[in-house]
This record gives structure tokens, sequence and C-alpha cells, in this order.
């Protein structure tokens, strides 16, 4: 009996140690953007078994998105230089005679000119823009991106910057990552803005990551909570603090909170956790019923339009 224990013991140690191995693989994969020409990215059509294979064990290649178009309107390069010596890019549009500045920030593997069409349509409502880069996307330095943790001090950045010009009426919108890491950077630094705007936030980092594995088709549990470790260690912060759901209880101004109601990644529930945690008394929940995680402007424009119209203007 004891040696069938002690082969059982061993035989769990191999298996789990082997699933940790898998899980840091992962974690860097889901963290990290290789630079174009690095790697080789394979279209559907040429995907083996093999290659299959290998995106179970080892994750998901990605490389560092790009922005493919520039702005329509009259714009200016703007750099800002982050604390660990990256450079972030943004794209400044100003209004003669603005009502205030809304600065944009795209989500996870995205970047400022997949968000250029929200950008117009507050533009013309009459406030200057300032959209965003977060590091390791679009034009701005870096590889790495930590799902919102070090990116709150982009946000924090691209404040700074906004109130330096004399800005009184700043409004923080956000998308996916970029909601979330609103949300978390408005309690680290406790930043104030005038309003903010966060479309379909999640609730935790481990949540996030929950969300991801149904996208791949993988057991969340588990695996989800060894994932958020993994890719918070090799990363050098504790993942499970990253919590937009308990941060939103320092959001004491105007906030719209949206969310799509066919969303796979983020769920009712963490809606529902950061809306209840939300300070301020003047908030407002707007769900799209027709919506996944996606863009509400280009899915559901025109009740999109009336809310942003409704929530910026009044």
């Amino acid at each position: 009996m004891k040696r069938i224990l002690r082969r059982l013991l061993k035989a769990f140690l191999i298996v789990f140690i082997l699933l940790n191995i898998i899980l840091v693989f992962h974690a860097y994969k889901f963290t990290h953007f290789y630079d174009e020409g690095e790697i080789t990215l394979k279209k559907p059509e040429e995907i083996s078994g093999w290659d299959k294979a290998g995106t179970m064990l080892f994750g998901i290649n990605a490389v560092k998105s790009k922005n493919m178009v520039v702005p329509g309107v009259n714009y200016e390069v703007i750099k800002l230089e982050t604390n660990d010596e990256l450079q972030l890019e943004g794209w400044y549009m100003p209004v003669d005679s603005a009502k205030g500045t809304v600065i944009m920030f795209h989500g996870h593997g995205g970047s400022k000119s997949k968000i250029l069409d929200e950008a117009y349509y507050i533009r013309s409502l009459g406030f200057n823009i300032l959209l965003m880069d977060f590091r390791a996307h679009g034009g701005s330095g870096g590889n790495t991106c930590t799902i919102g943790v070090k990116e709150a001090s982009d946000v924090k950045l691209a404040y700074e910057f906004i109130q330096s010009k004399g800005a009184k009426n700043i409004v923080l919108w956000g998308v996916s990552l970029g909601a979330a890491t609103v949300i978390h950077s408005m309690n680290e630094y406790k930043l104030q803005p005038s309003k903010v705007i966060l479309d379909m936030p999640f609730g935790t980092l481990v949540e996030a990551v929950e969300g991801r594995m149904r996208m791949m088709g993988l057991p969340p549990e588990p695996l989800s909570r060894m994932l958020t470790f993994w890719g918070g260690a090799e990363n050098g912060f504790w993942a499970f603090n990253m919590k937009p759901c308990d941060d939103a209880k320092s959001i004491n101004c105007p906030a719209l909170l949206e969310w799509g109601a066919k969303d796979p990644r983020v769920t009712r529930a963490e809606t529902d956790c950061i809306y209840k945690n939300i300070s301020s008394v003047q908030k407002k929940l707007v769900i799209y019923e027709s919506a996944g995680h996606e863009s509400f402007c280009k899915k559901e424009n025109e009740k999109w339009k009336a809310a942003m119209k409704d929530f910026l203007l009044n």
C-alpha cells in the first residue's frame, strides 16, 4: 500500500510540475507581444494538428498591434515617457471652444486607431480628444502587457499631460482592458476626472483570465488562478490585487458603465459588481442587447450615440 501511495504521489507531482510548466508558457504568451517579423503567424488553412497541439501546450503567439490608419482630422502626435523609460504614443485632436477633453484607452491587443470611430463622434460633440496607446501596443514602446497593473501609470501619465495644458473638464474613457485600467488607476493614483465612461471592464484579473480560458475552450478552474499567479510572477507583481470591482469604490464622479448582453468574456456578475461598487450617486448602466465583447459604436450605433450625448452633455 505504501509503495502504491508513493507511486501515486510521484505521478501527481510529475503532472503538477508539467501543468505549471505549461501555464508558465501560457502566462508569458498572454502578457507578451512579439515584434513584427520576430515570429511567423500561419493562416488558418496552414495550421497543422501539431500546431494546434503546440498552441494548447505553449499558448497563442501574438504580434504587437499596429495603428493601421491615422486620424482624418488635424492632430498632434504626443510622446510621453514612463517611469520605466518606455515611450507612449498618443494622438491629440483639439477642437475650437472645447467643452472639455476626453482621454481614450483601447483594449488588450488593440491600438488607438481601432477606437477612432468613437473618437470622431465624441469630438463632434465639442470635446478635445487624446487617444493613447498603452505600453506594448500600437506606437508605444515595450512588448509586455501587465493587463492593467503597470498600465495604470500610463493612464496617470496621460491624465497629468492633459492637466498640464490647463484642462479642467477631463473625462476618462476606456474599453475592456482600457476600462479596467482606468478604474484601477483612479484608485491607485487618486485621479479625479470630471466623468468616466467604462465599456465592458473585467471584475478582477482572475476573471479576465477565466474569460480568456472560456474563449479557448479550456476549463477556467483551477487553471485561471494558476495562470494568474504565473502571469504576475513573471512580470514582478501580485496579480491577485488587480480588482477593478473593488477599485470601483473610489469612483465618486459621474460614471457611465456599458456592457454587451452577449459578451462571452465579461459576465453580467462582473458588471453588476462594478456598478454596485461605484460610489457616485450619478451613475448609469447601459446594456446593449445585441452586442458581445466588441465596439458598441459599431454594433448599436444609434443607441451608443444617444448614450454618449446624454452623458457627456448633461
